[in-house]
């Protein structure tokens, strides 16, 4: 009789995978480079601001920041910077900070967090450019974030320092206007454009960017002078994009996610891993990757009922949609303009059921003989489950490694995968 399911095999990717072993160290020696004291005075105030991304090193970074801030003789505090992330409130943009470590004992300085945003005036494009007011009444400003290809931005500057500025601490107003805007003007106008303004409003002192490799590990860290941060920005984003994982193979009939969130990716899942950032349902033509349907298991438990990207799915368990925080989901998608990513894919209770209704994609192979590929989430893609439709071209690639033999897929008895991928 034939399987209904294909088996499976673990491989193993080797990526390019350069690692800063001492990230609080590598940050201190950036921000001395740029001889901050020549543009400080002591007792200054200065705000900093924190995402709401799950950067790796992101505790030790903001406390090695915070460490060389007040070695100056500044009184620094950590502002939210995250947009309407967090449910767009107070305690939910907190407790973001407070998942990822960033609190006012671990990081030695106030946390202050408010959604009021002022107007810095209206740009050539004609609308208002609003940032966080705590920020903007600091004598100055220095942004902390990880660079790296936007989920939906196209541009020599993506998500990173300069989307911080805007996005982030333009709090939830700002953010909506800018995701607004940008079904009007192309995203490296807005920048070009919002950008020099803010930092003639306001002194940004510093940013300091982070690059990470495609074991989700910290690659580089390079802290950036306010007034360079759209022109040395571009580098940067170049080499993220060289270092970001990728899946083993480019064709792929069904993908198995296990979760997504807004600490993997700002839209739940990568779409520059998938192949779906310019289409929603279907494969970008000219990206490398091609996947017919898209499963999604679970949501992570750092986005707090976010499940932003769930509309990007072609199925979901239905635990994913029980768990979603619909006021948060929706407000994260009304204030991007993304009303999609929002929407409820078909769901079921079983991932037997839902190979079953991805069947239809897989064209004239039918399940047993998939292309099918079993990933974590988007980001921890060094160890990957595939169908045996791939064990051939496997074996002939140098920078794959094949760990098992093909064996059934691990059903339980309610005919439901583990939680998470299993280590081979």
């Amino acid at each position: 009789m034939q399987p209904m399911y294909p088996d499976l095999f673990w491989l193993l990717q080797r990526f390019d995978g350069p690692r800063v072993d001492d990230p609080a160290r590598r940050t201190a020696d950036a921000l001395a480079a740029l001889t901050l004291d020549d543009r400080v005075h002591p007792g200054q105030s200065v705000a900093v601001g924190v995402g709401s991304r799950g950067i790796a090193d992101l505790s030790a970074v903001v406390r090695a920041t915070i460490d060389h801030l007040k070695s100056l003789g500044l009184e620094p505090f950590i502002v939210p910077a995250m947009g309407s992330h967090g449910g767009g409130d107070v305690p939910g943009q907190t407790a973001v900070l407070d998942g990822y470590g960033v609190t006012e004992s671990a990081m030695g300085c106030p946390v202050r967090a408010q959604m009021e945003t002022i107007e810095l005036g209206t740009t050539a494009l004609d609308f208002p450019i609003h940032f966080d007011r705590l920020a903007a009444g600091a004598d100055h400003v220095v942004i902390i974030n990880r660079i790296k290809p936007h989920t939906m931005f196209t541009g020599d500057v993506e998500s990173g320092l300069a989307k911080m500025l805007l996005i982030g601490l333009g709090k939830q107003p700002g953010a909506e206007t800018y995701h607004r805007a940008i079904l009007d003007h192309q995203w490296t106008k807005i920048v070009s454009t919002v950008t020099p303004a803010i930092l003639s409003k306001v002194s940004v002192l510093a940013g300091v960017a982070i690059v990470e490799n495609a074991y989700d590990e910290t690659a580089r860290i390079d802290a950036v002078s306010g007034d360079h941060i759209v022109t040395d920005e571009p580098a940067l984003l170049t080499q993220a994009k060289e270092l970001m994982p990728r899946l083993p193979f480019a064709d792929v009939d069904i993908l198995l996610v296990d979760e997504i969130g807004k600490d993997i990716s700002g839209g739940g899942f990568d779409p520059n891993v998938v192949g779906r950032k310019d289409s929603l349902h279907e494969p970008d033509p000219d990206q490398r990757t091609r996947v017919r349907a898209v499963i999604v298991r679970a949501l992570t438990e750092a986005t707090h009922g976010n499940a932003l990207g769930i509309g990007f799915a072609e199925l979901c368990r239905t635990r994913v949609v029980d768990e979603m925080d619909r006021d948060k989901t929706w407000l994260n998608a009304i204030t991007a303009s993304d009303l999609p990513a929002a929407m409820t894919p078909i769901h079921y209770d079983t991932d037997r059921e839902l190979l079953r209704a991805a069947e239809t994609r897989t064209g004239l192979r039918g399940l047993p003989d998939a292309r099918l590929c079993w990933i974590r989430n988007t980001l921890d893609l060094g160890v990957v489950a595939c169908s045996s439709a791939y064990l051939d071209e496997a074996r002939e690639r140098d920078d794959l490694t094949v760990l098992t033999g093909p064996a059934p897929m691990p059903f339980d008895d309610d005919g439901n995968l583990p939680d998470l991928l299993p280590d081979p």
